[in-house]
């Protein structure tokens, strides 16, 4: 559909993130000079687009939103080897936006990644928006996945200084760390 870029997948990607951080998602749409309208706009074409018959699916409609991925090739996912696409968001700077498809070319997961090794991080550094599950995953040893609450959601629970915490994501991108 015409009209539908960046901006608005950026700020579909925001709709869910208000789920676990509304604060961070209100800086960005006044950094972004978006409205809140503007931001259920977007998520609600998104949504009709992922559920119209005549819309691009699977991997054509990321290109048709965000043009052409920065980054094509095929990534092992168990025995299978899936396509994957990349592509640079603005407004996530330093993070790429992870498409991974199946061999039948639905979406089996989309999500922000860290191209090349992940960030080294000390808990303080555990921000909104600074990183991403691999990021994590890598600095604290015993990480451990778990299910969010929500589509698009992940957990990562792990212990510092002694303390279980549990740093939640949205779309893989850090929204929050909680303590126990």
């Amino acid at each position: 559909m015409s009209g539908f870029g960046v901006r608005q997948f950026s700020l579909t990607l925001m709709h869910r993130m208000k789920d676990l951080n509304a604060d961070r998602v209100e800086d960005a749409l006044k950094e972004m000079g978006a409205t809140r309208a503007e931001l259920r706009d977007a998520h609600t074409l998104w949504m009709k687009m992922a559920y119209s018959r005549h819309a691009p699916k699977g991997l054509n409609a990321f290109r048709m939103a965000l043009g052409p991925p920065h980054h094509q090739g095929v990534k092992p996912f168990g025995d299978l080897d899936c396509k994957v696409a990349q592509w640079a968001l603005p407004f996530w700077p330093g993070l790429a936006y992870e498409v991974l498809i199946g061999p039948d070319g639905s979406v089996w997961n989309q999500w922000f990644v860290r191209p090349g090794e992940p960030a080294k991080l000390a808990f303080d550094d555990l921000t909104p928006w600074s990183c991403v599950i691999s990021d994590v995953g890598a600095n604290f040893a015993d990480a451990e996945h778990v299910e969010g609450s929500a589509p698009q959601h992940w957990g990562v629970d792990f212990t510092h200084d002694g303390r279980k915490h549990r740093a939640r994501f949205v779309y893989g991108l850090l929204q929050r760390v909680d303590p126990g």
